[in-house]
């Protein structure tokens, strides 16, 4: 096979949320593919550390501080990208959080602010590039789903009902812009060991593991929790010509969670 076909040399991509975790391990691989990337942070403090960290693995990224929940700063941001470093050809929406809250005892407030992260501000980073790619007829959009995007699980509903939307964005996205050779994709990771999921894996005061994590390896055929680099390949792929025929898929790397019933109890 040729090399070439994943290949991102000369190509800039902007990954949303990329100061840690999943997001900087991906762009640390759209980066060993040769890519120029660019990420935001939506803090100072937050930038400065993660320009830290790319400068200290040898990789040349810049940095914006921009929320993407807010349209204007999108708009600013986009437009600072090309400018520094040229057209954007991949975008990989990253950005997200969670709010483990029962349902009945979550506030409206609390439910929107997921919403808007995982969910809208998607829109707003791709209605942004999207233009300029149409006119170039290419372009790589990856939008990070979830498990969550086909389960149900207690206490996430807000990430839920934003990662199916997102699961749904994401196809609604190759259907409308596919005749202008954009593809569209998602990537729903398992269960990731990032900070994001700490409270989970962490020991307790008696050095005891949280019930969630022995229930994560009994239900995952891997037996573990994924790392954020077991989602560098999918994110090389879906970045790179070697995709160029995959539209509106969601590709879990899960651990072959989503295919597996489950130990029946002994």
């Amino acid at each position: 096979m040729n090399e070439d076909m994943f290949s991102l040399k000369g190509k800039v991509a902007l990954v949303t949320g990329a100061a840690y975790g999943i997001g900087f391990a991906i762009a640390e691989a759209l980066a060993g593919a040769g890519a120029k990337i660019a990420f935001n942070c939506r803090s100072r403090e937050h930038l400065s550390a993660a320009l830290d960290a790319y400068n200290a693995g040898g990789i040349d990224a810049s940095g914006y501080l921009a929320d993407v929940t807010k349209e204007e700063e999108v708009t600013a941001m986009v437009a600072s990208i090309r400018e520094d470093l040229g057209k954007i050809d991949i975008v990989v929406n990253n950005a997200g959080i969670i709010k483990r809250v029962p349902m009945h005892e979550m506030g409206a407030e609390s439910f929107r602010e997921v919403v808007e992260t995982d969910l809208v501000a998607p829109f707003l980073v791709t209605k942004a590039v999207l233009p300029e790619m149409m006119k170039r007829k290419a372009g790589k959009i990856i939008n990070i789903c979830s498990m969550m995007s086909e389960l149900g699980r207690e206490t996430v509903s807000a990430y839920a009902a934003a990662k199916g939307g997102l699961k749904m964005l994401t196809r609604n996205i190759a259907s409308e812009y596919g005749k202008y050779n954009i593809q569209c994709n998602g990537i729903g990771p398992g269960y990731i060991a990032t900070p994001q999921t700490a409270p989970l894996r962490t020991p307790g005061p008696d050095g005891s593991m949280h019930p969630f994590d022995a229930f994560i390896r009994a239900k995952t055929p891997a037996a573990r929790w994924g790392t954020p680099e077991d989602l560098k390949g999918a994110a090389v792929f879906l970045a790179s010509k070697a995709s160029d025929f995959v539209n509106g898929h969601i590709l879990y790397v899960d651990g072959g969670i989503l295919a597996y019933i489950g130990k029946q109890p002994e």
